[in-house]
């Protein structure tokens, strides 16, 4: 936490100065009522001695006033708020290897699924768009709104061959990439320098990359198209999906057919999540998968930002002094 005014702070120096005239004086007064009358006669007068409860509205006064100070010196905080918008591209490893069934039903339908979760986590005004790859990358949809044509092309997706990991990506951050906003000024010319364009802050990007293995084919190394996603500030999740004990079977000339174990390998996708600037995730069976997918939808869907939260302890400090001013009025019948 931060503060606009810091030396507003100063003033809680103060509060021990209070405390001990608070104390001083509730000496004085219970002293002065023993000068002044018999203690022992007192029981006789009133029905009852409120005890220690008679410092409970004194404390939460002097926690209020603490509140107020603070609240003087306009404290800052960093707060996760929604976004408004964004891009995100669903990049989907579509491999032979996705056909394995150690994840069920097989690993690229749990990827499948648990993406229409993910969709369901983000926001409504989130443009969302779908890449596949295997031997080469493809666009299932360019980024949209339209949760439903999102839905169409992930159920859409087969298997084909090869992992062009590095192709996927550079596709996913050419179509991701903002479309250029000009407007025109009025008047002619104005606070954008008289251009006749406004600068338009593009709305953030990040790429969701799930697959089960390194690099198999392609044209751009991961690690190139990794960085080529920093420089552009679009982060890649990377997910890792499969259990060591994969296996594909395939059908060989002849009628026979072939297992082949397939086990995830997570070192492409560790690289090209830390080049980026993203986070890289394990996935090893369908739970953990939704699980991963509902944490970067709601990742994705917020963002850090600093805001003055004055407002915050000032409401507390009007509630702290209603509650210590009723106590004070309604149980002991006078002020405090």
């Amino acid at each position: 936490m931060t503060f606009a005014w810091p030396l507003a702070l100063g003033a809680l120096a103060l509060l021990p100065i209070l405390v001990a005239v608070y104390i001083d004086r509730d000496r004085r007064r219970v002293a002065s009522q023993a000068a002044f009358g018999n203690p022992d006669l007192l029981p006789n007068v009133v029905d009852r001695e409120p005890g220690r409860l008679r410092y409970l509205p004194p404390l939460i006064l002097l926690t209020a006033l603490v509140f107020m100070i603070v609240g003087v010196a306009r404290p800052h905080a960093t707060v996760s708020v929604d976004r408004e918008e964004a891009t995100i591209v669903l990049a989907m490893d579509v491999s032979r290897s996705m056909k394995a069934t150690d994840v069920e039903p097989t690993r690229l339908d749990a990827a499948r699924i648990a993406a229409k979760t993910f969709l369901d986590e983000v926001p409504e005004k989130f443009r969302v768009g779908v890449v596949s790859f295997a031997s080469r990358a493809s666009v299932g949809v360019a980024p949209t709104e339209d949760r439903e044509l999102v839905a169409t092309a992930l159920d859409t997706l087969a298997p084909g061959e090869g992992t062009a990991i590095g192709d996927a990506i550079a596709l996913s951050l050419r179509v991701g990439e903002p479309v250029p906003v000009e407007a025109e000024a009025e008047g002619g010319s104005g606070a954008d320098g008289g251009d006749g364009e406004a600068a338009v802050e593009p709305a953030p990007r990040a790429i969701v990359l799930i697959s089960d293995g390194a690099r198999d084919g392609g044209e751009i190394e991961p690690a190139e198209a990794a960085q080529q996603a920093r420089e552009r500030g679009v982060p890649i999740y990377s997910v890792l999906v499969g259990t060591p004990d994969g296996v594909v079977e395939e059908e060989l000339t002849g009628g026979y057919r072939t297992l082949i174990r397939v086990p995830p390998s997570p070192e492409t996708l560790d690289l090209v999540a830390s080049a980026s600037g993203g986070e890289f995730f394990a996935a090893l069976d369908a739970e953990s998968l939704s699980t991963v997918y509902e944490d970067l939808g709601s990742r994705l869907g917020t963002r850090e930002e600093d805001r003055e939260i004055t407002d915050v302890f000032a409401a507390i400090a009007a509630v702290l002094l209603l509650a210590g001013l009723t106590i004070s009025a309604l149980l002991f019948r006078r002020a405090v």
